[in-house]
């Protein structure tokens, strides 16, 4: 499983970013048994280059990536989307805890 970098996120998405940090991030993540590996990256390069060294059998991608490039879908056997849970959203808690 790949986690961006907190630099990365905070590039990638703004000052406010991320919510939680990249160490929460990766422990919540290790604490899930289907997960067999959690990874830290800094640019798609460094992913791409993970996930080539590691070659998963299967992806899961966020559904909101449909139709687009998925860094590291060629290394892989099966590309997996997952529905997002609306409900469930760090931009509608920076939202919320802005007004």
């Amino acid at each position: 499983m790949g986690v961006d970098s907190d630099s990365k996120t905070k590039l990638d998405k703004g000052a406010d970013r991320p919510f939680n940090n990249e160490g929460d991030r990766i422990e919540l993540l290790n604490s899930i048994r289907y997960i067999d590996k959690v990874f830290l990256f800094n640019t798609a390069e460094e992913l791409d280059e993970t996930i080539k060294n590691n070659q998963p059998q299967t992806m899961v991608i966020g559904s909101d990536w449909k139709g687009k490039k998925v860094v590291g879908e060629s290394h892989v056997e099966e590309l997996v989307f997952f529905d997002r849970i609306s409900k469930y959203s760090t931009t509608k808690i920076l939202q919320c805890s802005r007004q």
